[in-house]
């Protein structure tokens, strides 16, 4: 095997990897820590002579991350972390390890580097993070205890926060590790700290108030405290008080991001959307950097109207290469509710990852079929479907949607009938090939369809509920009916449609009293024309005829052409007027 010289390896990694000055670095030449954490220039690098085969190795590791192979590069950067030893090269394996989320990497290496440096505050950081997802409780706090004896920042909310995936009788067994600690290192304000955020997730938010004020009175700018009193605060119910207590707090710590988004986040969901647009406004100044924050401020100035103002963050945004599919998804909202369909069309076809592509995808499909193209738009469906096999599900879906959006039943049904060949286990297309059935007038196929889901998925609330109310028209079939829509309330009590059917089962069994309260709160859950035909029926026939109206009127000022509704208006009221 023909072996590169090591001098002429070293120059391939300099001229190749600019990244490759982070390998370098044993006990005695010591790399500098990265201008990103210290805010100082970078300083030169001194490098270990490697053996060949080791920079080949790493050589090989950083082109594989370029083309995509994290894989590859965790493995070689692991073997070379094994068998130089070297902290530099360890600790750049566990950053790729933990990137990949690989535990097992993470592990080896955490091992590895107490071995080379026992007093690795780093490494114990890690074995006590993978020790809580290992249920080891004991052996986390031991090593998030070293960390705190070495004079480092123990970093216990960490600890805590990945206790919110463990089981809550072990989440409990974590929070007297704590409060044992706590006995041991009286006024820690980190295990305090600690303690509270655990309060906090097993569920106990005024416990967790009450144990921070005390940390909070002793150390007035411990600021992560300050973050956790405002979420306890909204989370308690508070909200008033919380609003203002992170209004006072993020004037007196303008420079904690942290603390001035969950500011903004509050302010949205109290629905002060003017405030929060502001503070948004006030963090992109302050954190011109961070591209998320002048996403989110050109969203909520979008949901203010202000589309003048998010078109220009969002343009910026894309300009500097960030957030680009998002951006570009919200400009086409933009662009369609300006009534803009071509624009929007082009913005929508420009994302092309992320959470927003099916929905992108969607628009610009009915977007085509609205201007009378809607051959055109299945055609790229079936197109993309072809190319990416990998998301045909999706896509199916789409071309579902898109034809019952356009009333195309029968093409609807085709569509998914073949979808199914091809993927039988979908549960969402099953659940499709049902509504449809049931729309037009085949209920036994329907029935069929909704019960082998149920088969699949025996605690599918909306397939419970589907079946249970086709059944309430069926001669004989009200117990069924409403034992099945009694199962689906129980899995969602407070679901607007599962109320609905709840209500109309009981009418039909003659129980009124208890419809209308049924009626009622799904009315209330869920404004919508059906609902309101329901709820309008049962107070028309129990004499209540003016609620019936003014009910029956706001459900046709949701859809006037509502077919359940206008079929219920003129049964019981005929030709007279509302």
């Amino acid at each position: 095997m023909y072996r590169l010289p090591k001098t002429l390896l070293f120059f391939l990694c300099i001229a190749l990897l600019p990244g490759c000055a982070s390998l370098g670095g044993d006990n005695t030449r010591k790399q500098a820590v990265a201008p990103a954490e210290t805010g100082q220039a970078r300083q030169p690098v001194e490098y270990r002579d490697f053996e060949p085969e080791v920079l080949y190795g790493l050589l090989a590791a950083e082109i594989a991350a370029q083309r995509g192979r994290y894989d590859v590069t965790l493995v070689n950067y692991v073997s070379a972390a094994r068998q130089t030893r070297d902290t530099g090269v360890i600790e750049r394996a566990m950053r790729i390890a933990q990137s990949l989320n690989s535990d097992e990497a993470q592990q080896q290496l955490a091992d590895l580097w107490l071995e080379v440096d026992p007093q690795s505050i780093p490494a114990h950081r890690v074995k006590s993070i993978l020790a809580v997802r290992n249920n080891n409780l004991e052996e986390a706090m031991t090593h998030m205890e070293k960390v705190m004896n070495l004079g480092g920042d123990a970093d216990f909310d960490s600890l805590a926060v990945v206790a919110g995936q463990l089981p809550p009788e072990q989440q409990q067994k974590l929070l007297q590790l704590y409060q044992k600690l706590a006995e041991k290192h009286p006024g820690t304000p980190e295990i305090e700290y600690g303690i509270a955020l655990l309060l906090k997730v097993t569920g106990t938010p005024k416990l967790a108030l009450e144990r921070l004020q005390p940390l909070i009175d002793e150390n007035p700018a411990f600021q992560p405290a300050i973050l956790l009193k405002g979420d306890l605060l909204y989370q308690t119910g508070q909200h008033k008080e919380a609003l203002n207590y992170l209004m006072r707090n993020t004037r007196r710590f303008p420079d904690n991001r942290k603390l001035g988004t969950l500011y903004g986040r509050m302010l949205i969901s109290a629905g002060e959307m003017q405030a929060a647009q502001d503070e948004f406004a006030r963090l992109a100044k302050r954190f011109p950097d961070v591209p998320g924050l002048h996403l989110s401020h050109a969203l909520v100035a979008l949901e203010n109207g202000d589309a003048g103002l998010a078109r220009e963050r969002l343009s910026q945004l894309i300009e500097q290469g960030h957030h680009v599919s998002e951006a570009h998804y919200y400009l086409g909202r933009i662009e369609e509710e300006a009534g803009n369909p071509e624009l929007a069309i082009g913005y929508y076809d420009k994302v092309t990852e992320g959470k927003h592509y099916f929905p992108a995808l969607a628009r610009t499909s009915a977007l085509r079929a609205a201007q009378g193209n809607l051959e055109d738009a299945l055609a790229n469906l079936q197109t993309l479907r072809n190319n990416n096999p990998e998301i045909a599900e999706n896509l199916w879906l789409l071309e579902i949607n898109l034809l019952l959006d356009q009333e195309r039943n029968e093409a609807a049904l085709k569509a998914v009938t073949k979808a199914l060949q091809a993927h039988p286990d979908n549960i969402r297309m099953r659940y499709a090939r049902a509504m449809l059935y049931d729309r037009m007038g085949a209920a036994g196929k329907a029935e069929a369809d909704l019960r082998q889901l149920l088969e699949q998925d025996p605690d599918n609330a909306a397939a419970l509920n589907a079946l249970g109310y086709i059944l309430i028209s069926q001669s004989g079939r009200l117990d069924e009916a409403q034992s099945l829509i009694e199962r689906a309330l129980t899995l969602d009590p407070e679901n607007g449609a599962i109320l609905d059917s709840m209500g109309w089962v009981l009418y039909q069994q003659g129980n009124t009293e208890a419809a209308l309260d049924y009626l009622t709160r799904a009315w209330n859950a869920m404004p919508d024309p059906e609902v309101a035909a329901h709820l309008g029926e049962v107070l028309w026939t129990s004499g209540n005829r003016d609620q019936a109206r003014i009910i029956w009127e706001k459900g046709q000022d949701l859809d006037g052409r509502h077919p359940i509704l206008q079929e219920t208006i003129e049964r019981l009221v005929g030709d007279d007027a509302l």
